[in-house]
């Protein structure tokens, strides 16, 4: 996810790291059936999970995230965050409540009994106590039916003006690792956490809307059309766009999807595709698309050149982008966020952009499938090794590209985009330093008072952390580093003192000094 801000423009010209011999992670596999009925906005779905334990222990239960349940009432946890949160401009007046309902938990075809949490704010989450304990290297088959009421758009999921935005939506287990059972609430403030999976998804809908989702598509005549309409569109940016059309009044559209942390999905009518190939430095062919509306002199028009420009910008800094597909939604326009990320896909919802700002809010979202989705570090926990080493990268793409900056906009002076590349950089992060920072940088998300705060700590301050190690080893450094950190773990839950000892093997060096400013209040 992506703040916006806009700061006033003042520039003045021991820990040990976790054995990957010793390491787990649990296995998950999901099937799942849905319909959409967009006239009563809700979905309709049953879900066959197969979770695999991997633990060396015995499990005797599961968490799940039901986060729908977050959206039902003023008392759960994510409406608490809201109201409690002076800096934050969610507009819960006029909010259509959500929820999900009919769940029937059966196990190895027993019904498993269910609990709630101790919280009575956290309805939101559920145990589903296993009818037998599931040893070391067990499997377990998992089955629940579920229909969602979605609530109007707001906090990154529902509905707006016949646009759908499914996210959060289904029954999904809470991770389980070395340090126990990471349950938690859904919130605003605070993203996820989440098992990696392989997904097969039928989603059901009228036949007349375009879905974006995570996974490639296997229907191969909606994929044929995608292609060819968005193919065409990329060519010709001016003038009337051809849009997707089906007189069908259902379709059924299969997605798969390996090894992900998530799955989401949105649908709009009458929506622009653009489609086009990206030509990796090893020679992969990865498909792009963006998916934006049809309105007049729209700067989305070149959406389609920014996707391919931060996945190549962050394959060559990162690692490759490992996935068959990147794909760019226009959601609805939220003054409280930027954008949106999931794998493979994500919702940008900036309000009025112009283009280098719209450029970077791509680069950021598409960023996040680096840091969240390949590297799936606990981001509720540790929320900078997401947010803010992403809009370090992002902070790079904006000056490499246009010498701009999405925390200044428009305040920066012209004579500073004259500057070389380097000196303009260190220009804005010496502005950075200056806005007031004071919280550390690794406290868990729940734990800022503020949205503001948790904005500018784990997002600005942290870039302002590694553009330190950069004055330090130079951006090849970093990014020998990065690289690192991505081989070692690449689809796995890496924690800062996993990153840590990755970046001190690939510089050779001992980053205490560097690391302990995580946990410093003030000023780097």
């Amino acid at each position: 996810m992506i703040r916006l801000f806009l700061v006033p423009f003042m520039l003045v010209l021991t820990i040990t790291a976790f054995s990957q011999d010793s390491y787990w992670q649990q296995e998950v596999n999901y099937k799942m059936d849905v319909s959409l009925d967009d006239k009563a906005n809700t979905l309709t779905g049953a879900a066959t999970i197969t979770y695999k334990n991997n633990a060396p222990d015995a499990l005797s239960f599961i968490w799940f995230h039901i986060w729908p349940n977050a959206y039902k009432n003023d008392s759960t946890a994510l409406f608490q965050q809201i109201k409690n949160d002076p800096t934050s401009e969610e507009d819960l007046s006029n909010i259509t409540r959500g929820y999900i309902e009919g769940l029937n938990f059966k196990v190895n075809g027993a019904t498993a009994k269910t609990e709630p949490h101790s919280n009575p704010a956290y309805i939101d989450i559920i145990k589903v106590v296993l009818p037998k304990s599931l040893n070391p290297g067990e499997s377990a088959t998992i089955t629940t039916n579920f229909k969602v009421l979605l609530p109007s758009y707001f906090s990154r999921s529902g509905y707006a003006d016949g646009q759908f935005m499914v996210t959060q939506w289904y029954p999904k287990p809470a991770v389980y690792d070395k340090n126990g059972w990471h349950e938690f609430p859904y919130l605003s403030m605070g993203e996820y956490y989440s098992e990696y999976t392989n997904f097969k998804v039928n989603i059901t809908l009228p036949g007349n809307y375009v879905v974006g989702a995570t996974g490639v598509l296997q229907n191969a005549d909606e994929l044929k059309q995608y292609k060819e309409i968005g193919t065409r569109n990329a060519q010709a940016r001016t003038g009337t766009p051809v849009l997707y059309k089906n007189k069908a009044a259902k379709k059924t559209l299969t997605y798969i999807a390996e090894n992900v942390p998530d799955f989401a999905w949105f649908a709009e009518q009458n929506v622009v595709i653009q489609y086009d190939t990206i030509r990796l430095a090893s020679g992969k062919i990865t498909d792009a698309f963006t998916y934006y509306k049809n309105k007049p002199e729209t700067i989305w028009n070149n959406s389609i050149d920014y996707t391919k420009d931060a996945t190549r910008a962050y394959s060559n800094w990162i690692g490759e982008y490992i996935y068959p597909t990147v794909q760019v939604f226009e959601g609805p326009k939220n003054n409280s966020s930027g954008g949106m990320e999931y794998p493979m896909i994500t919702l940008i919802t900036v309000p009025d952009a112009k283009k280098e700002y719209l450029d970077g809010v791509i680069a950021h979202e598409i960023g996040h499938n680096w840091f969240m989705s390949m590297l799936g570090s606990n981001e509720r926990e540790h929320t900078w090794q997401d947010e803010g080493l992403n809009t370090y990268y992002q902070f790079r793409y904006e000056a490499e590209k246009y010498r701009a900056n999405s925390v200044f906009g428009d305040q920066i002076p012209p004579q500073l985009k004259k500057l070389p590349l380097d000196r303009f950089q260190n220009a804005l992060y010496s502005a950075m330093q200056q806005i007031p920072m004071n919280t550390a940088i690794d406290i868990p998300a729940a734990d800022f008072k503020t949205s503001e705060d948790y904005g500018l700590i784990s997002y600005v301050k942290t870039a302002t952390w590694l553009y330190q190690l950069e004055k330090r080893v130079g951006k090849e450094g970093v990014d020998k580093a990065m690289q690192q950190y991505f081989k070692d773990w690449q689809n796995k839950h890496p924690r800062p003192e996993d990153m840590k000892a990755s970046f001190e093997k690939a510089l050779d060096m001992n980053l205490d000094d560097w690391f302990n400013k995580l946990k410093k209040e003030g000023s780097l």
